[in-house]
């Protein structure tokens, strides 16, 4: 199994930053990619961002140079980095971890409120 545990979210200004973490922990050994995903009420939950354990990284069109996912191995924690944030973020953002056998995991996911 594994635990993962988001942190970072809050309420920040259109224009504002944000850094969303994931602490990971447990089976570790089998995970190949990390992903965050957001979720407003009433809609399905859609992919942010990708990280392969190799580097690659795959962001969502909406994204538009505006997030970026990276990794500390050492301390297996995934970080989503939120710029020029628009009310249009405002979601529950979770990541997830993908292992080999097509298992994902989630976390409980942190609330991102982008208002004026």
């Amino acid at each position: 199994q594994v635990q993962l545990v988001e942190s970072g979210g809050g309420l920040v200004q259109p224009g504002g930053s944000l850094r969303l973490s994931c602490a990971a922990s447990g089976r570790l050994f089998d995970i190949y990619a990390m992903e965050w995903y957001r979720q407003t009420p009433g809609h399905e939950r859609e992919r942010v961002a990708l990280r392969t354990n190799s580097g690659s990284t795959t962001y969502a069109d909406f994204v538009k140079g505006r997030f970026t996912i990276t990794r500390d191995a050492a301390k297996n924690t995934v970080f989503l980095d939120l710029n020029s944030l628009e009310p249009d973020d405002t979601a529950v953002y979770y990541c997830s971890f993908l292992a080999y056998g097509t298992k994902r995991y989630w976390g409980q996911g942190t609330q991102v409120t982008v208002v004026s």
